[in-house]
Protein backbone atom coordinates (compact mmCIF):
# COMPACT_ATOMS: atom_id res chain seq x y z
CA UNK A 1 0.00 0.00 0.00
CA UNK A 2 1.16 3.33 -1.26
CA UNK A 3 1.76 6.11 1.08
CA UNK A 4 -0.99 7.87 -0.66
CA UNK A 5 -3.20 5.22 -0.01
CA UNK A 6 -3.37 4.61 3.95
CA UNK A 7 -6.71 4.10 5.53
CA UNK A 8 -6.92 5.63 8.55
CA UNK A 9 -9.20 4.94 11.85
CA UNK A 10 -10.28 7.47 14.40
CA UNK A 11 -11.77 6.36 17.63
CA UNK A 12 -13.55 8.56 19.44
CA UNK A 13 -13.47 8.38 23.24
CA UNK A 14 -13.75 12.26 24.30
CA UNK A 15 -16.54 11.55 26.11
CA UNK A 16 -17.14 11.92 30.09
CA UNK A 17 -20.46 10.50 30.41
CA UNK A 18 -21.80 7.87 33.07
CA UNK A 19 -24.50 6.54 32.05
CA UNK A 20 -23.23 3.40 31.97
CA UNK A 21 -22.54 3.65 36.07
CA UNK A 22 -19.58 3.50 37.92
CA UNK A 23 -17.41 6.82 38.84
CA UNK A 24 -15.56 7.16 35.42
CA UNK A 25 -16.12 7.13 31.48
CA UNK A 26 -17.54 3.56 29.87
CA UNK A 27 -14.12 3.60 27.88
CA UNK A 28 -12.10 3.30 31.24
CA UNK A 29 -14.34 0.81 33.15
CA UNK A 30 -13.57 -3.02 32.96
CA UNK A 31 -14.85 -5.36 30.57
CA UNK A 32 -13.81 -8.67 30.67
CA UNK A 33 -10.58 -8.09 33.08
CA UNK A 34 -9.46 -5.17 30.64
CA UNK A 35 -10.82 -1.80 29.66
CA UNK A 36 -13.07 -0.68 27.32
CA UNK A 37 -11.14 1.36 24.91
CA UNK A 38 -7.94 -1.25 25.56
CA UNK A 39 -10.45 -4.09 23.01
CA UNK A 40 -11.57 -1.59 20.82
CA UNK A 41 -8.21 -0.17 19.67
CA UNK A 42 -7.19 -3.86 19.50
CA UNK A 43 -9.69 -4.56 17.43
CA UNK A 44 -8.17 -1.86 15.12
CA UNK A 45 -4.46 -2.40 15.61
CA UNK A 46 -5.27 -6.10 14.17
CA UNK A 47 -7.55 -4.61 11.47
CA UNK A 48 -5.28 -5.69 8.08
CA UNK A 49 -6.42 -2.80 6.06
CA UNK A 50 -5.72 -0.41 9.06
CA UNK A 51 -2.31 1.59 8.49
CA UNK A 52 -3.11 4.55 11.60
CA UNK A 53 -5.18 5.12 14.22
CA UNK A 54 -5.94 8.29 15.88
CA UNK A 55 -7.30 8.23 19.21
CA UNK A 56 -10.10 11.21 20.22
CA UNK A 57 -9.65 12.04 24.13
CA UNK A 58 -11.26 14.15 26.06
CA UNK A 59 -9.11 17.25 27.21
CA UNK A 60 -9.41 16.61 30.50
CA UNK A 61 -7.90 12.95 29.93
CA UNK A 62 -4.90 13.72 27.48
CA UNK A 63 -2.48 12.14 30.09
CA UNK A 64 -4.38 9.12 28.96
CA UNK A 65 -2.04 9.18 25.77
CA UNK A 66 0.93 8.30 27.02
CA UNK A 67 -0.73 4.59 27.72
CA UNK A 68 -1.28 4.00 24.14
CA UNK A 69 2.21 4.97 22.50
CA UNK A 70 1.49 3.41 19.35
CA UNK A 71 -1.55 5.53 18.79
CA UNK A 72 -1.67 8.84 17.81
CA UNK A 73 -3.69 11.22 20.34
CA UNK A 74 -5.52 14.70 19.91
CA UNK A 75 -7.89 16.34 22.03
CA UNK A 76 -11.54 16.35 21.65
CA UNK A 77 -14.50 19.14 21.65
CA UNK A 78 -17.46 19.86 23.36
CA UNK A 79 -19.37 17.74 20.93
CA UNK A 80 -19.27 13.92 18.79
CA UNK A 81 -19.18 16.47 16.06
CA UNK A 82 -16.75 18.76 16.96
CA UNK A 83 -14.35 15.40 18.68
CA UNK A 84 -14.38 13.91 15.02
CA UNK A 85 -13.93 17.32 12.96
CA UNK A 86 -10.36 17.66 15.50
CA UNK A 87 -9.74 14.21 14.70
CA UNK A 88 -9.73 14.56 10.56
CA UNK A 89 -7.90 17.61 11.10
CA UNK A 90 -4.82 16.35 13.08
CA UNK A 91 -4.79 13.96 9.93
CA UNK A 92 -5.07 16.11 7.20
CA UNK A 93 -1.60 16.81 6.37
CA UNK A 94 -0.73 13.50 6.59
CA UNK A 95 -1.78 11.88 3.19
CA UNK A 96 -4.83 10.01 4.50
CA UNK A 97 -7.03 8.20 1.51
CA UNK A 98 -9.77 6.72 3.76
CA UNK A 99 -10.89 7.13 7.23
CA UNK A 100 -13.15 5.12 9.15
CA UNK A 101 -14.52 6.40 12.51
CA UNK A 102 -15.64 4.56 15.35
CA UNK A 103 -17.04 4.74 18.82
CA UNK A 104 -14.85 3.82 21.25
CA UNK A 105 -17.56 2.04 23.46
CA UNK A 106 -18.13 -0.29 20.64
CA UNK A 107 -15.45 -2.85 21.63
CA UNK A 108 -16.71 -6.05 20.04
CA UNK A 109 -16.33 -4.46 16.17
CA UNK A 110 -15.51 -7.90 14.44
CA UNK A 111 -12.67 -7.93 11.31
CA UNK A 112 -15.09 -8.21 9.34
CA UNK A 113 -17.11 -5.44 9.44
CA UNK A 114 -14.07 -3.27 8.91
CA UNK A 115 -13.17 -5.45 6.16
CA UNK A 116 -16.65 -5.13 4.66
CA UNK A 117 -16.46 -0.98 5.19
CA UNK A 118 -12.83 -0.87 4.03
CA UNK A 119 -13.49 -2.89 0.64
CA UNK A 120 -16.93 -0.64 0.19
CA UNK A 121 -15.00 2.04 0.03
CA UNK A 122 -13.85 1.09 -2.92
CA UNK A 123 -16.94 1.87 -5.03
CA UNK A 124 -18.08 4.64 -2.91
CA UNK A 125 -17.27 8.10 -0.65
CA UNK A 126 -19.16 6.91 2.30
CA UNK A 127 -19.66 2.92 3.83
CA UNK A 128 -21.25 2.23 7.19
CA UNK A 129 -22.82 -1.11 8.89
CA UNK A 130 -26.36 -1.31 9.51
CA UNK A 131 -28.94 -3.68 10.62
CA UNK A 132 -32.35 -3.97 9.42
CA UNK A 133 -34.82 -3.30 12.32
CA UNK A 134 -37.27 -6.13 12.95
CA UNK A 135 -39.07 -5.21 15.92
CA UNK A 136 -42.49 -3.01 15.86
CA UNK A 137 -41.77 0.49 16.57
CA UNK A 138 -43.88 2.79 19.11
CA UNK A 139 -44.33 6.06 19.88
CA UNK A 140 -44.68 6.18 23.76
CA UNK A 141 -45.42 8.70 26.72
CA UNK A 142 -46.07 8.77 30.36
CA UNK A 143 -45.85 4.72 30.44
CA UNK A 144 -48.53 4.03 27.39
CA UNK A 145 -48.35 3.70 23.58
CA UNK A 146 -49.12 6.64 21.74
CA UNK A 147 -49.02 5.42 18.56
CA UNK A 148 -47.18 3.14 15.95
CA UNK A 149 -44.39 3.45 13.18
CA UNK A 150 -43.98 1.89 9.81
CA UNK A 151 -40.72 -0.30 10.74
CA UNK A 152 -40.29 -0.79 6.56
CA UNK A 153 -36.76 0.81 5.09
CA UNK A 154 -35.32 1.44 8.96
CA UNK A 155 -31.95 0.25 9.90
CA UNK A 156 -30.19 0.72 12.93
CA UNK A 157 -27.19 2.42 12.43
CA UNK A 158 -23.39 1.24 13.66
CA UNK A 159 -19.67 2.16 13.46
CA UNK A 160 -17.12 2.07 11.79
CA UNK A 161 -17.99 4.62 9.33
CA UNK A 162 -15.90 4.58 7.10
CA UNK A 163 -15.19 7.62 4.48
CA UNK A 164 -13.44 9.33 1.58
CA UNK A 165 -10.86 11.16 3.64
CA UNK A 166 -10.98 14.33 1.24
CA UNK A 167 -14.95 14.21 1.29
CA UNK A 168 -15.50 13.88 4.62
CA UNK A 169 -12.95 16.69 6.21
CA UNK A 170 -15.08 19.23 3.39
CA UNK A 171 -17.95 17.83 5.26
CA UNK A 172 -17.32 18.48 8.59
CA UNK A 173 -15.98 22.26 7.74
CA UNK A 174 -19.16 22.74 6.27
CA UNK A 175 -21.33 21.21 9.01
CA UNK A 176 -19.28 23.18 11.64
CA UNK A 177 -19.63 26.18 9.73
CA UNK A 178 -23.32 26.00 9.84
CA UNK A 179 -23.51 24.90 13.75
CA UNK A 180 -22.85 21.39 13.73
CA UNK A 181 -25.58 18.99 15.95
CA UNK A 182 -25.58 15.56 13.52
CA UNK A 183 -26.85 11.94 15.16
CA UNK A 184 -23.60 10.57 13.46
CA UNK A 185 -21.16 11.23 11.01
CA UNK A 186 -23.36 9.55 7.77
CA UNK A 187 -25.69 12.18 8.27
CA UNK A 188 -23.42 14.74 8.30
CA UNK A 189 -21.92 13.75 4.11
CA UNK A 190 -25.56 12.98 3.26
CA UNK A 191 -26.23 17.05 4.29
CA UNK A 192 -23.02 17.48 2.12
CA UNK A 193 -24.79 15.61 -1.24
CA UNK A 194 -22.54 12.36 -0.40
CA UNK A 195 -24.19 8.70 -0.83
CA UNK A 196 -23.29 6.32 1.81
CA UNK A 197 -23.73 2.45 0.74
CA UNK A 198 -24.56 0.45 4.05
CA UNK A 199 -22.94 -3.35 4.57
CA UNK A 200 -24.31 -5.29 6.92
CA UNK A 201 -24.01 -4.74 11.04
CA UNK A 202 -23.57 -7.40 13.63
CA UNK A 203 -26.07 -7.88 16.73
CA UNK A 204 -22.65 -8.75 18.50
CA UNK A 205 -21.26 -4.45 17.89
CA UNK A 206 -23.47 -3.48 20.41
CA UNK A 207 -22.94 0.07 21.78
CA UNK A 208 -22.39 0.05 25.18
CA UNK A 209 -24.57 2.55 26.64
CA UNK A 210 -26.12 1.35 30.57
CA UNK A 211 -24.76 -0.84 33.18
CA UNK A 212 -26.72 -3.87 31.42
CA UNK A 213 -24.86 -3.63 28.23
CA UNK A 214 -21.35 -4.71 30.12
CA UNK A 215 -22.78 -7.33 31.42
CA UNK A 216 -24.29 -8.57 28.00
CA UNK A 217 -20.42 -7.83 26.14
CA UNK A 218 -19.08 -9.35 28.41
CA UNK A 219 -21.13 -12.77 28.14
CA UNK A 220 -20.44 -12.52 24.71
CA UNK A 221 -16.29 -11.98 24.69
CA UNK A 222 -16.24 -15.08 27.38
CA UNK A 223 -18.59 -17.34 25.17
CA UNK A 224 -16.28 -16.93 22.08
CA UNK A 225 -12.65 -16.05 23.70
CA UNK A 226 -9.39 -17.77 22.34
CA UNK A 227 -6.83 -18.26 24.78
CA UNK A 228 -3.49 -18.87 24.86
CA UNK A 229 -0.80 -19.79 27.14
CA UNK A 230 2.91 -19.70 26.44
CA UNK A 231 6.36 -20.30 28.68
CA UNK A 232 9.46 -19.60 27.89
CA UNK A 233 13.06 -20.44 29.49
CA UNK A 234 16.48 -18.46 28.52
CA UNK A 235 20.11 -19.36 30.25
CA UNK A 236 23.05 -17.17 29.89
CA UNK A 237 26.74 -17.49 31.33
CA UNK A 238 28.65 -15.26 32.88
CA UNK A 239 31.78 -13.64 31.70
CA UNK A 240 33.87 -10.66 32.50
CA UNK A 241 32.55 -7.59 32.28
CA UNK A 242 30.75 -4.47 35.45
CA UNK A 243 27.32 -4.96 34.35
CA UNK A 244 24.12 -6.90 33.53
CA UNK A 245 21.16 -6.12 31.16
CA UNK A 246 17.95 -7.78 32.55
CA UNK A 247 14.24 -7.06 31.57
CA UNK A 248 15.50 -3.92 29.87
CA UNK A 249 17.43 -2.93 33.01
CA UNK A 250 21.25 -2.22 33.33
CA UNK A 251 22.51 -3.45 36.59
CA UNK A 252 25.94 -3.11 37.80
CA UNK A 253 27.85 -6.26 38.08
CA UNK A 254 31.29 -7.76 38.69
CA UNK A 255 30.35 -10.01 35.36
CA UNK A 256 27.88 -9.49 32.48
CA UNK A 257 26.02 -11.89 30.76
CA UNK A 258 27.14 -13.58 27.44
CA UNK A 259 24.92 -13.82 24.07
CA UNK A 260 24.91 -12.73 20.58
CA UNK A 261 22.30 -9.75 21.55
CA UNK A 262 22.80 -7.61 24.72
CA UNK A 263 22.08 -11.53 26.48
CA UNK A 264 18.95 -10.07 28.55
CA UNK A 265 17.84 -13.77 29.59
CA UNK A 266 14.49 -12.30 31.22
CA UNK A 267 13.47 -10.40 28.10
CA UNK A 268 14.47 -13.55 25.88
CA UNK A 269 12.04 -16.27 27.86
CA UNK A 270 9.23 -13.54 27.81
CA UNK A 271 9.65 -13.23 24.13
CA UNK A 272 9.92 -16.92 23.52
CA UNK A 273 6.43 -17.52 25.53
CA UNK A 274 4.65 -15.17 23.21
CA UNK A 275 6.14 -16.90 20.13
CA UNK A 276 5.44 -20.43 22.03
CA UNK A 277 1.66 -19.39 22.48
CA UNK A 278 1.71 -18.59 18.77
CA UNK A 279 3.03 -21.71 18.09
CA UNK A 280 5.77 -19.84 16.15
CA UNK A 281 8.88 -21.41 17.63
CA UNK A 282 11.73 -19.11 19.91
CA UNK A 283 13.67 -16.04 19.06
CA UNK A 284 16.21 -18.34 17.10
CA UNK A 285 13.67 -19.32 14.37
CA UNK A 286 12.96 -15.44 14.15
CA UNK A 287 16.32 -13.68 14.73
CA UNK A 288 19.15 -16.36 14.07
CA UNK A 289 22.35 -16.01 16.21
CA UNK A 290 24.31 -17.10 13.05
CA UNK A 291 23.29 -13.89 11.32
CA UNK A 292 25.60 -11.14 12.15
CA UNK A 293 23.26 -8.37 12.32
CA UNK A 294 21.63 -9.53 15.25
CA UNK A 295 25.22 -9.14 17.33
CA UNK A 296 24.89 -6.41 20.38
CA UNK A 297 21.11 -6.03 19.48
CA UNK A 298 18.95 -4.28 22.10
CA UNK A 299 16.45 -7.76 22.59
CA UNK A 300 13.74 -4.95 23.16
CA UNK A 301 13.56 -5.23 19.61
CA UNK A 302 12.93 -8.97 19.31
CA UNK A 303 10.39 -8.46 22.21
CA UNK A 304 8.37 -6.08 20.10
CA UNK A 305 8.65 -7.94 17.04
CA UNK A 306 6.76 -10.88 19.30
CA UNK A 307 4.22 -8.43 20.56
CA UNK A 308 3.64 -6.84 17.30
CA UNK A 309 2.67 -10.44 16.01
CA UNK A 310 0.27 -10.98 18.62
CA UNK A 311 -1.80 -7.99 18.07
CA UNK A 312 -1.73 -8.54 14.17
CA UNK A 313 -3.47 -12.11 15.02
CA UNK A 314 -5.81 -10.18 17.26
CA UNK A 315 -4.16 -11.39 20.62
CA UNK A 316 -4.16 -9.10 23.79
CA UNK A 317 -1.55 -10.08 26.20
CA UNK A 318 -3.24 -10.45 29.40
CA UNK A 319 -0.42 -10.67 31.69
CA UNK A 320 3.53 -12.08 31.69
CA UNK A 321 5.06 -13.54 34.66
CA UNK A 322 8.93 -13.44 35.20
CA UNK A 323 11.34 -15.59 37.32
CA UNK A 324 14.89 -14.86 36.88
CA UNK A 325 16.66 -17.51 38.95
CA UNK A 326 20.34 -16.46 40.20
CA UNK A 327 22.53 -16.09 43.36
CA UNK A 328 23.55 -12.91 42.29
CA UNK A 329 22.94 -10.09 41.69
CA UNK A 330 20.25 -9.28 43.55
CA UNK A 331 16.98 -8.12 41.56
CA UNK A 332 14.64 -7.04 44.28
CA UNK A 333 15.66 -3.71 44.50
CA UNK A 334 15.57 -3.56 40.72
CA UNK A 335 12.05 -5.26 40.04
CA UNK A 336 10.06 -2.57 40.01
CA UNK A 337 12.61 -0.65 37.20
CA UNK A 338 12.12 -3.92 35.25
CA UNK A 339 8.28 -4.07 35.96
CA UNK A 340 8.44 -0.57 34.66
CA UNK A 341 10.27 -1.14 31.34
CA UNK A 342 8.95 -3.92 30.34
CA UNK A 343 5.16 -2.70 30.48
CA UNK A 344 6.44 -0.05 28.09
CA UNK A 345 8.11 -1.62 25.82
CA UNK A 346 4.73 -4.40 25.12
CA UNK A 347 2.54 -0.94 25.69
CA UNK A 348 0.84 -2.63 28.73
CA UNK A 349 -0.08 -1.42 31.98
CA UNK A 350 2.43 -2.68 34.67
CA UNK A 351 -0.36 -4.41 37.27
CA UNK A 352 0.22 -7.27 34.29
CA UNK A 353 3.61 -7.21 34.37
CA UNK A 354 5.32 -9.48 36.90
CA UNK A 355 9.11 -9.98 37.89
CA UNK A 356 10.23 -11.58 40.92
CA UNK A 357 13.54 -13.77 41.62
CA UNK A 358 14.54 -17.01 43.20
CA UNK A 359 17.92 -18.48 43.70
CA UNK A 360 18.62 -22.00 43.50
CA UNK A 361 19.82 -23.13 47.00
CA UNK A 362 23.90 -22.77 46.07
CA UNK A 363 23.16 -25.58 43.59
CA UNK A 364 23.79 -26.28 40.21
CA UNK A 365 25.18 -23.21 37.53
CA UNK A 366 23.16 -20.78 38.78
CA UNK A 367 24.41 -21.65 42.63
CA UNK A 368 28.08 -21.83 41.64
CA UNK A 369 27.16 -18.35 39.84
CA UNK A 370 28.19 -19.57 36.74
CA UNK A 371 25.08 -17.81 34.60
CA UNK A 372 21.40 -16.53 35.10
CA UNK A 373 18.60 -18.33 34.30
CA UNK A 374 14.88 -17.15 33.54
CA UNK A 375 11.47 -18.77 33.23
CA UNK A 376 8.26 -17.08 31.72
CA UNK A 377 4.67 -17.37 31.61
CA UNK A 378 2.45 -15.75 28.52
CA UNK A 379 -1.51 -15.42 28.52
CA UNK A 380 -2.98 -14.24 25.15
CA UNK A 381 -6.58 -13.70 24.74
CA UNK A 382 -8.60 -13.03 21.26
CA UNK A 383 -12.26 -12.12 21.75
Amino acid sequence: MTKTSQTAAIIVAAGLGLRAGGDMAKQWQPLAGRRVADWTLDAFRAAKGIDQILLVLHPEEMHRAAEFPDVQAVAGGATRDASVHAGLGALADQDIARVLIHDVARPLVSPQIIQDVIDALACAKGAAPALEVTDALWRGGQGTVTGTLDRGGLYRAQTPQGFDFAAILAAHRAHADQGGGAADDVEVVRAAGIEVVMVPGEERNLKLTRAADFARAEAMIRTDMDIRTGNGFDVHRFEEGDHVILCGVRIPHDKKLNGHSDADVGMHAVTDAIYGALAMGDIGRHFPPSDPQWKGMDSAHFLRHAVEIARKKGYTISNIDVTLICEYPKIGPHAADMMARMAEIMGMEIDRVSIKATTSERLGFTGRGEGIAALASTTLVKP
